[in-house]
């Protein structure tokens, strides 16, 4: 599944984007089936690319060749990205250079910690932290792009969180593998997952540019990154030599899993566009739960009630977000509803009452 999109003739100020996922174009549609249509096919991806960043960590000896595994990942993002280009006949940069040399980094730094994680972290401690991110990002557009969120936007960000932590440390305490090294590594991939997202929606909405394009220069500049560390630090000559003990599994899965990441970057990138950043992570960040069970159905993890209670706010924080989205509520709506609720319906009040006094407090 890939994205495709191209800016048709129309006003400078105003361009059409045309947005196409596979052959299907999905640009006349409303934005909750826009919506509805990546977050599924986010799913999809993301659950097989977090299930593949398992299985080829479970390779014995397989756990200090996380930044190798980064660094082929990167090698074929970049070729993805050069056949795309050519197929939609993409020519013209439209962000700046400068940009891509700050998005690469984050890139790298989030990808590349959170796949070295992995190695020093079992999966569910290292979502434990990932899940977070949502209040980070929350900030972030604040701070960057001067958004401004709801009170139910930051109950459900907390929610989420709360659920998602919950939902993990329950396995965490049945089996855990914590380490100083892995906690350090995903805590710098959360810090880089908090900016990336905002400076990407605002650099592709300011520009107009496609995701093909910045999928190209974002990773083909981390790789080059990455490789002139690795062959500074040495690194990259061990990667070869153990990727080369056994070619087909470890390239075969590393091409498994590259090839589903890109995919899910491609919707990603279109859901930052349609929806936000802030959308884009809760979506991310409820597929992880997604993840953690197809991860203890094939890695033969226990089960204990805990999941179950986690679920449940996750789903309450799922449906306060689609509930703000429809009705927006600033602060002050909420202080006046809940002091004049309070203050002008007694006890004992009948339901024609509350009717008419909610419907008062929302004219206000």
């Amino acid at each position: 599944m890939s994205v495709s999109i191209k800016i048709e003739d129309a006003q400078p100020s105003l361009p059409k984007v045309r947005l196409k996922i596979i052959c299907f174009d999905i640009t006349n549609y409303s934005q909750t089936k826009q919506f509805l249509i990546c977050s599924t096919a986010v799913f999809i991806f993301f659950v097989l690319y977090g299930y593949m960043q398992e299985l080829i960590f479970t390779i014995e000896g397989f756990k200090p060749y996380g930044w190798y595994l980064t660094l082929v990942q990167f090698g074929f993002y970049s070729i993805f990205g050069l056949i795309e280009k050519y197929a939609t006949s993409i020519s013209k940069r439209k962000i700046p250079i400068k940009t891509y040399i700050l998005l690469a980094a984050l890139t790298l730094g989030t990808m590349g910690f959170s796949n070295s994680s992995v190695g020093y972290l079992n999966y569910p401690t290292q979502v434990i932290f990932k899940c977070c991110k949502l209040l980070p990002v929350m900030a972030g557009s604040i701070l960057i792009q001067g958004k401004r969120y709801g009170p139910l936007d930051f109950i459900s960000a907390s929610l989420m969180c709360v659920g998602l932590i919950l939902f993990t440390l329950a396995d965490s305490k049945i089996s855990p593998n914590f380490n100083t090294s892995g906690v350090i590594m995903i805590s710098l991939a959360l810090l880089c997952d908090a900016v990336i997202g905002n400076v990407q929606e605002k650099s592709m909405k300011k520009s107009g540019a496609s995701n093909a394009e910045v999928v190209l220069y974002s990773y083909s500049i981390g790789f080059a990154y990455l490789f002139i560390i690795m062959v500074i630090s040495g690194s990259f000559t061990d990667g070869i030599t153990f990727f080369a003990q056994n070619p087909k599994q470890t390239y075969g899965y590393a091409f498994i899993f590259s090839l589903t990441g890109y995919l899910g970057i491609q919707i990603v990138l279109t859901l930052v566009r349609t929806c936000g950043a802030f959308v884009t992570v809760t979506v991310t960040t409820c597929r992880k739960a997604m993840t953690i069970i197809i991860s203890f159905i094939f890695f033969n993890k226990p089960f204990v009630f805990q999941y179950l209670t986690s679920g449940l706010l996750v789903v309450i924080a799922i449906y306060l977000n689609l509930y703000s989205k429809k009705n927006p509520m600033s602060f002050d709506d909420l202080f006046y509803k809940i002091i004049y609720l309070k203050r002008y319906i007694p006890l004992g009040h009948t339901r024609k009452q509350e009717r008419f006094h909610k419907l008062s407090v929302s004219n206000y």
